[in-house]
């Protein structure tokens, strides 16, 4: 059975969809429209579930356009504390009500929104590429990512401060986020998440996904890369500001 939604929440539902695939094609901000989207949709807890099908659907999309440009160095670098920042997630989300998902992750992507300006003004050169930064980001991406999908501009941040080029930035994240998304289905099945009438509620909306990859594709080969670096800190800072409650 699928969602009982009116047609204006459908069209929202579509646009929630269009925008993983744009996200995934490089504008990894723009993904954050879609966890308010469906937060507005569905209970803030449950949008996490029905989202995550939807977003793997835009990982192996984006993994089939963009493979061939990731550095795995970097991928290797950063699993195993963003599995660690998963399972903390996890915890999380059984223990803490779902309200106070979204302003913790929004505060903390609007910091390193600061943090990579400021950075880019010519200071914090050594941060980015310590351990212990690597360490920090991975696991609040893990965290953030089971929380409420909402790693994508934080990665984009980190790999902003390692002046990765934006197609390296756009096949590293895209296998990087096919991993971690798989690997979350157990943690979000365990917790009720994931239903048979979200699943059915996926299938609709998995062709406007791939018309979003398509979108997001043509517009990045058009964009210079400081251009395209001012645009995934616009959308990371106004994400944040949305999930803060400031906007």
């Amino acid at each position: 059975m699928f969602p009982d939604l009116t047609t204006d929440q459908w069209l929202l539902a579509v646009l929630g969809a269009f925008c993983v695939g744009f996200a995934k094609a490089g504008f990894s901000g723009v993904g954050l429209v879609t966890v308010v989207v469906m937060a507005k949709l569905f209970p803030p807890k449950e949008s996490t579930g029905v989202l995550l099908p939807i977003l793997i659907c835009g990982d192996v999309l984006s993994v089939l356009a963009f493979h061939q440009h990731a550095r795995w160095v970097l991928i290797r670098r950063m699993l195993p504390p963003t599995v660690v920042g998963i399972v903390l997630g996890y915890f999380c989300m059984k223990w803490l009500p779902g309200s106070s998902f979204g302003p913790v992750i929004g505060a903390v992507v609007l910091v390193m929104a600061i943090v990579q300006l400021v950075r880019q003004l010519g200071f914090l050169k050594r941060i980015p590429h310590s351990w212990k930064f690597a360490w920090g980001m991975g696991m609040w991406s893990g965290v953030s990512t089971m929380l409420a999908n909402a790693a994508g501009p934080v990665m984009a941040l980190y790999f902003l401060a390692l002046d990765v080029p934006k197609f390296v930035l756009v096949g590293t994240s895209a296998w990087f986020f096919l991993i971690v998304n798989v690997l979350k289905v157990p943690f979000s099945a365990n917790l009720g998440l994931i239903t048979r009438s979200s699943l059915l509620f996926n299938l609709v909306l998995f062709p406007v996904v791939a018309l979003g990859i398509y979108a997001g594709r043509s517009l990045i080969r058009l964009i210079p890369q400081k251009l395209f670096e001012l645009l995934l800190l616009g959308f990371a800072t106004l994400a944040a500001l949305r999930l803060m409650g400031a906007i």
